[in-house]
């Protein structure tokens, strides 16, 4: 899902993840509560946001779980995503500053583009679940959204939008959002895994993504 963006050209360019970042929850979690797989979910998602597994994989394995349940699950799910304190704020004050905004998530489309949608959000990058007589087939449609994807999207969407990578600012939870956070300006762990923590320049614990606000002001200049 892409937005139309202003005639000007961006500032600078904001890319979050979604699961655990955008959101406090999960999204997968939510859906695999439907299907009575959670503590099974939990156990690999955990394990990968480690970096212990390799995510595409441990997504297929996770979403394999939800093969059969109703896709009109999902309405439900939508109803049940909580923002994370700060990010709508967030979201709107840098596309206020002529920020290009992107969330780029190894969840799905079907849970956050209603929600990005309201938020202004510029750029959707996300999986999409395979759907057959309206349930869910176990399978992701296409390539995964994993660390590399999201590594590349970021570079992308700055080449495009004639945005320097110095005026580029991501910020992740897990292990797969670690390349994008090398790759960008400034690479922000939000409440992170170890395996993330490590590799970024800022680290914030407060539960609160406003408080990315000022690193992304000071790229602004």
């Amino acid at each position: 899902m892409t937005h139309p963006t202003p005639d000007a050209a961006p500032r600078a360019l904001l890319v979050s993840d979604v699961d655990s970042t955008f959101l406090t929850q999960e999204v997968i979690e939510l859906i695999a509560d439907h299907a009575g797989t959670r503590e099974q979910v939990e156990a690999v998602t955990t394990r990968a946001m480690r970096g212990e597994l390799d995510f595409a994989e441990s997504l297929r394995e996770r979403v394999a779980t939800l093969a059969g349940l109703d896709a009109s699950v999902l309405s439900r799910v939508r109803e049940a995503l909580v923002p994370t304190p700060g990010a709508l704020e967030l979201f709107a004050r840098a596309r206020e500053a002529g920020v290009l905004t992107a969330l780029v998530s190894g969840g799905f489309h079907e849970a956050i583009d209603e929600l990005a949608a309201r938020a202004g959000v510029d750029h959707v990058l996300a999986n999409r679940l395979e759907t057959a007589d309206g349930r869910l087939t176990g399978r992701v449609e296409g390539p995964v959204v994993d660390a590399a994807t999201k590594e590349r999207t970021l570079r992308e969407l700055a080449e495009r939008h004639g945005i320097p990578r110095s005026r580029t600012l991501a910020v992740g939870d897990g292990a797969n959002d670690a390349l994008m956070v090398q790759a960008a300006g400034v690479g922000i762990a939000f409440r992170a895994k170890p395996a993330l923590a490590e590799v970024a320049d800022v680290r914030i614990q407060e539960p609160d993504l406003m408080e990315v606000w000022p690193h992304l002001e000071r790229l602004l200049g």
